[in-house]
């Protein structure tokens, strides 16, 4: 069965290279079912917004024409792509937040994947000034494709971040679906699933304040736990051991090391949804990863994740 078939695609302003709009294409030609393609832009021009000699009649009229020319624009950019045969929209809205329009868009038209071009942030802006990017693996109720520069070549690898350290059952049922959406993006890609997961160092402070402490007995303990459990997730999806890979470290450090090793077209891990406080001080594994990837990265939500974003039932 075919996961991917109604894709959302976000559009660089400006841009003639749209690395978004390739990938989807690609995936586009490789399925087995007919995949429809929605080209996404939101633009917006506050200049549009402050002429108060404008009336609201002829600021409408301003917004619709820039908005029809950003349209033919969009089938500009698709004569440039091996678009034919292919289904495909486009739709163009005037939007200043172009993350919650993009999350709107695919609670109205169902989209079971977003795709978006990323490039490196300024670390120190990211907690300023959170990039669309965060938003949206925070708060996008689908799959998101964050797509960088590295190919897609056939009999490539794909690299599955998973949480062997708790048993906590909205882990394993995370674990799970990571590994289900890994092997049908491996079935479409004709690609290698490696799974990789991190533990965690022997804290310094507790060998200076518990003399008696063994670190090297801690840490053998810590990564048998953690080779055992990843052994029993393996066996669970039939998953060789030579393509399972149990490193310490942080996550954000271990995942790019171990993708860069294998050169991994695609790395897939799972993202909480975290927002507020917590997601500014503590942060998501995801966000800490995206900039140091030098390839795709497909962020996954739990079961059950609603967005904050989405219309609340009475």
């Amino acid at each position: 069965m075919d996961r991917y078939t109604n894709l959302l695609v976000a559009i660089a302003p400006e841009q003639e290279e749209q690395p978004a709009l390739s990938r989807a294409i690609l995936i586009a030609r490789k399925s087995d079912a007919p995949v429809k393609l929605t080209l996404f832009l939101a633009i917006y021009d506050l200049s549009y917004e402050m002429t108060s000699m404008l009336s609201t009649d002829e600021r409408q009229a301003m917004r619709s024409g820039v908005i029809k020319q950003r349209e033919e624009w969009l089938e500009s950019l698709l004569e440039n792509h091996d678009a034919v045969n292919l289904e495909v929209e486009r739709h163009v809205v005037w939007h200043n937040r172009p993350y919650e329009a993009m999350v709107s868009q695919v609670l109205e038209g169902g989209h079971d994947m977003l795709l978006k071009a990323t490039h490196m942030h300024d670390k120190l802006g990211s907690v300023i000034f959170t990039p669309t990017d965060w938003h949206l693996l925070r708060k996008c109720p689908c799959p998101v494709l964050l797509v960088k520069d590295h190919d897609w070549p056939e009999n490539g690898k794909i690299l599955t971040a998973v949480n062997v350290s708790s048993d906590n059952e909205t882990h394993i049922e995370l674990n799970d679906k990571l590994i289900a959406e890994s092997n049908a993006m491996a079935s479409l890609l004709h690609a290698e699933v490696h799974l990789v997961n991190a533990y965690p160092a022997t804290p310094v402070n507790i060998t200076v304040e518990l003399p008696e402490f063994d670190p090297a007995s801690y840490t053998d303990a810590v990564r048998g736990h953690h080779l055992l459990t990843m052994k029993t997730l393996r066996q669970k999806h039939c998953i060789d051991d030579n393509l399972t890979h149990v490193e310490e470290g942080l996550p954000e450090d271990v995942i790019p090391q171990v993708a860069e090793e294998l050169d991994a077209e695609l790395v897939i891990l799972g993202t909480t949804g975290r927002t507020g406080l917590s997601a500014i001080f503590i942060g998501n594994t995801a966000e800490h990863t995206i900039d140091q990837l030098n390839c795709d990265l497909l962020a996954i939500k739990p079961d059950g994740y609603v967005s904050p974003l989405a219309p609340k039932s009475d």
